[in-house]
């Protein structure tokens, strides 16, 4: 009997916070990582953070946490400097909490609708990383989770989402200008369909979900080890010459 090799210690030491960090996508790069041998710490918002802390326990995943509205700019700064403290120091910063909220056509889109979406996948990208900036130096790293409806303006009344992980991509380019004199790269991952996650199994119907997978070139969807791995290289250290990057996840749907 042949056993599986185990993953490469590739972020050994490397002390990581990743928002929206107890479900999806998020609950896969904090996994991962601690398998690469990263010091994780994660945050919540919908849920406690304990139950997802004591699963990942039970797996064998040490990692601490805390509850955060990442729209919340002084509740960002506390916790952000609460668990680089705890940390020792911060190494990567994954801003992987955002969501769609709700499916709305712009024509009949509401301001508050607009400014939820907003604030949610923009305002929290820019509020986490300005106070992981405190803390991150030489060979820091900060991932932007954003989204393939950035460049092709996703499905029907996903305008709003499109919109702000379109200014996610943005963003990331014009961080990683300011802070590459001192050493730190910022990436963006644009993934298309990754199954396996709330957010598909709240917003898209199963048949949908068919007849997307039906167009992927490779021929299946995604799912958060993908994005996980696709993290796990652009937080190394020797990722150092990677900045400014939008990574296409999507199984070849969309090609730049």
């Amino acid at each position: 009997m042949t056993s599986t090799p185990a993953q490469p210690r590739t972020l050994d030491g490397r002390r990581v916070l990743v928002t929206g960090g107890g479900v999806g996508i998020g609950l896969g790069i904090v996994r991962r990582f601690a398998a690469a041998g990263a010091q994780v710490a994660l945050t919540t918002h919908s849920r406690p953070v304990e139950p997802v802390l004591e699963t990942l326990a039970a797996e064998g995943v040490t990692a601490i946490g805390a509850r955060l509205d990442a729209t919340d700019s002084a509740a960002v700064d506390r916790v952000v400097d609460d668990l680089a403290g705890r940390l020792g120091g911060l190494d990567v910063l994954v801003n992987n909490a955002g969501g769609l909220v709700q499916r709305v056509p712009l024509a009949t889109m509401t301001d508050e609708h607009w400014d939820t979406v907003w604030r949610l996948n923009v305002s929290s990208v820019f509020y986490a990383s300005r106070a992981a900036l405190r803390h991150l130096g030489e060979g820091g790293r900060v991932v932007n989770i954003s989204s393939l409806a950035g460049s092709n303006g996703g499905g029907n009344g996903s305008g709003a989402y499109a919109t702000a992980k379109a200014a996610v991509d943005g963003f990331t380019r014009a961080l990683a200008k300011e802070v590459a004199p001192r050493g730190i790269t910022v990436n963006s991952i644009a993934p298309g369909l990754i199954l396996d996650t709330p957010f598909h199994a709240q917003f898209t119907p199963p048949e949908d979900q068919q007849r997307t997978i039906a167009s992927i070139p490779v021929g299946r969807p995604g799912y958060p080890d993908d994005v996980a791995a696709a993290a796990e290289y652009l937080a190394r250290t020797d990722a150092g010459f990677v900045t400014g990057t939008v990574l296409d996840l999507n199984g070849g749907v969309h090609v730049r």
